[in-house]
């Protein structure tokens, strides 16, 4: 199993668009045979930093999720929606493998 870890840059003003944006994408992984475990959202402290982690099976999978970037209508549209509201200024990816008891 591979975990994408990525670390948002937002704007505070539109966090109820990130959220939208959010939802588009966690209902996208899983489609996609992926496991979104959510968007974790600023509470205290920074308030311009949100983190999103999901995980596929395999770096291979997830490169088959990558591949309809662009391609596939809806993830167009959900980046569409990212885009038009400004909502996330800058975002990192890490990848990352669990370790489990």
């Amino acid at each position: 199993m591979i975990t994408c870890v990525v670390d948002y840059v937002i704007d505070p003003g539109k966090i109820a668009d990130f959220e939208e944006f959010g939802r588009r994408w966690m209902e996208l992984v899983n489609r996609q045979g992926g496991t979104h475990h959510g968007y974790f959202l600023p509470a205290e402290g920074a308030s311009d930093r949100a983190l999103a982690l999901f995980s596929f099976p395999s770096l291979a999978a997830y490169e088959e999720y990558r591949s309809l970037f662009g391609n596939d209508p809806d993830f167009v549209e959900a980046d569409r929606l990212r885009d038009e509201s400004g909502c996330v200024l800058r975002y990192d990816r890490t990848f990352m493998r669990p370790l489990m008891s």
